[in-house]
């Protein structure tokens, strides 16, 4: 039996790949959903973006500052529903705020807030409970897989959205994503392989947490470098994302349907980018395939302010830009994550999950903001261009270390 076989024939990873599919796809109304409310329904302007963008990122600063060790404490299924639940209560009071013309931008703020931080729960438990589901040699596949649905989710999803958006109202589209989160907490609650309990610990402050995440992923030099290229990515990412949609809505022109059709052309991409991850890595190895794929990244992303201010000229530049920004950004993550929850040990997985997130987190809340205030000074288009330099400094911080030479994954921690 091929190990890809043997993966697909594991009825508990399936429910676990369902799970995530049925969110991921529900998901992506609301990323889009949110932030087309506030320019559309409530005349958001770009320093207003930057901040719904900001709330939505930060929860991961804060939960990843004080989770970790919680995590690694408990058992990581029952946190990842716990999270699905908030996630579906919360979103579900859009409509009906939308329904009795109450809807206003600091409602907006408040739910992205907690919704993003039951997302930050939800992923740093999934990360940590994914080696205790499966096999070490089956981490980097099992990834795939699970980013390959994600991607189906971004060709999909945004598709779906633009539709309902133009059918429907943006908060009454965004009630789809509330059933999915609950149709992710049922497939969770399916999987049938007993989860121990972990080892008990002495008590420590989440202080001390935070400190040992933080200490052992810089700890490892495979792993630290991932962690340092993560950090830049992440702030010029946090200015990119915060000004993507009103550029595509107001400068490019774009109409709703016309975005969701853009956005999914990066699924094709993901797609495209979980199906070659390993290949990549066999071909090239595992640390020249992830420093180059953050190279292609940053020149994929340099197209989107080369785009022409009218949807006939400008519309094919952005969709050339996310199939390739797509496809090798989730080969980086592929390789990143695997690598890392194949050399960390599980008991420390949850912490330096916390680690990544809160850094990643933190600093895309301060990319958003600068990015709104430098689309406010110098343009939107301008403002994408310095995120578009930052993207590419990040693989610079990868040449000093031993990950550009490492080839084949490693088998364990140590």
């Amino acid at each position: 039996m091929s190990s890809a076989s043997a993966l697909w024939r594991d009825r508990d990873f399936v429910r676990l790949w369902l799970a995530q599919g049925v969110s991921a796809f529900g998901a992506r109304i609301t990323r889009e959903g949110l932030p087309i409310v506030a320019v559309l329904t409530l005349g958001a302007s770009p320093a207003q973006l930057g901040l719904l963008s900001a709330l939505s990122n930060g929860p991961a600063l804060i939960v990843g500052l004080a989770a970790g060790g919680f995590i690694d404490r408990n058992r990581r299924r029952g946190l990842m529903m716990a999270a699905d639940l908030v996630r579906a209560l919360v979103l579900a009071t859009i409509p009906v705020a939308a329904l009795l013309h109450l809807l206003t931008l600091p409602q907006l703020y408040v739910a992205a807030a907690l919704v993003g931080a039951a997302s930050v729960l939800f992923e740093i438990a999934d990360h940590a409970y994914l080696p205790g589901l499966v096999a070490r040699e089956q981490i980097t596949r099992a990834n795939a897989s699970l980013s390959a649905t994600e991607s189906v989710a971004e060709i999909g999803g945004p598709a779906l959205a633009g539709v309902l958006f133009q059918v429907l109202a943006a908060p009454i589209a965004i009630a789809a994503n509330a059933v999915t989160y609950l149709v992710s907490a049922v497939f969770l609650a399916g999987i049938r392989r007993s989860e121990p309990m972990p080892e008990p610990e002495p008590h420590a402050r989440w202080s001390d947490d935070v400190r040992l995440g933080f200490g052992t992923a810089l700890s490892h030099p495979l792993v630290r470098t991932v962690f340092v290229t993560s950090w830049v990515q992440s702030l010029a990412g946090g200015m990119f994302g915060a000004l993507y949609i009103i550029f595509c809505v107001k400068v490019v022109g774009l109409n709703p349907g016309l975005l969701g059709l853009t956005i999914a052309a990066g699924g094709v991409g993901a797609l495209i980018g979980a199906g070659t991850a390993g290949w990549l890595s066999r071909r090239l190895g595992v640390g020249p395939s992830f420093l180059g794929a953050q190279v292609l990244v940053a020149l994929a992303t340099a197209i989107i302010p080369l785009s022409p201010g009218n949807p006939a000229h400008g519309m094919p530049f952005l969709v050339v830009s996310q199939v390739l920004g797509d496809a090798f950004g989730v080969a980086t993550l592929i390789l990143g994550s695997s690598l890392t929850q194949t050399v960390m040990p599980t008991a420390m997985l949850g912490r330096v999950n916390a680690a990544f997130r809160a850094t990643s987190g933190g600093l895309a809340v301060l990319g958003a903001i600068l990015g709104g205030l430098l689309g406010e000074a110098i343009g939107v288009r301008g403002a994408i261009w310095v995120g578009v330099a930052g993207l590419a400094i990040a693989p610079l911080f990868g040449l000093a270390g031993p990950l550009k030479r490492l080839h084949d994954m490693p088998t364990g921690p140590g």
